[in-house]
């Protein structure tokens, strides 16, 4: 199964932040469509980093409620991982696993087309496995 697949499925819209966004705004957002990360961007397309509520808790350990009002570029992450469409599932999943990171732009032509989670990962690979026993069964039942 292919990146491709999965945004297929969940479709293509990416939430994104301005980097100037305030912490505050982040949290707004993220409560909003009830997520965990977005993808920091100046125009929609670009991408400047990401950030997550975990990028979030952890500065606000740090920094204190000051950090609410801070812009989201001060607290996001720099070096993105991306991916293609044609990427495999198990090669994100590597990739996810080895860097330890729960979010993955997909980037096709230089345009940003998706954004897939860890928890797309999982599910993509219980509905491959729930196939694979359907055909099983029906196999020996057959």
């Amino acid at each position: 199964m292919r990146i491709r697949d999965i945004l297929r499925k969940k479709g293509s819209a990416v939430a994104t932040v301005r980097p100037d966004a305030t912490v505050r705004e982040l949290l707004a957002k993220l409560a909003e469509l009830n997520i965990g990360a977005v993808v920091v961007s100046p125009d929609g397309n670009a991408i400047a980093g990401i950030v997550s509520e975990r990028d979030v808790v952890r500065r606000l350990h740090e920094r204190g409620a000051g950090l609410l009002d801070a812009p989201v570029s001060e607290i996001m992450t720099v070096e993105v991982r991306t991916c293609a469409p044609e990427t495999t599932v198990d090669e994100l999943r590597r990739t996810m696993t080895e860097y330890r990171i729960r979010h993955v732009p997909v980037v096709s032509g230089g345009r940003m087309v998706g954004l897939v989670s860890i928890g797309d990962v999982v599910k993509s690979a219980i509905d491959e496995l729930e196939t694979e026993r359907e055909y099983l069964v029906g196999y020996l039942h057959g």
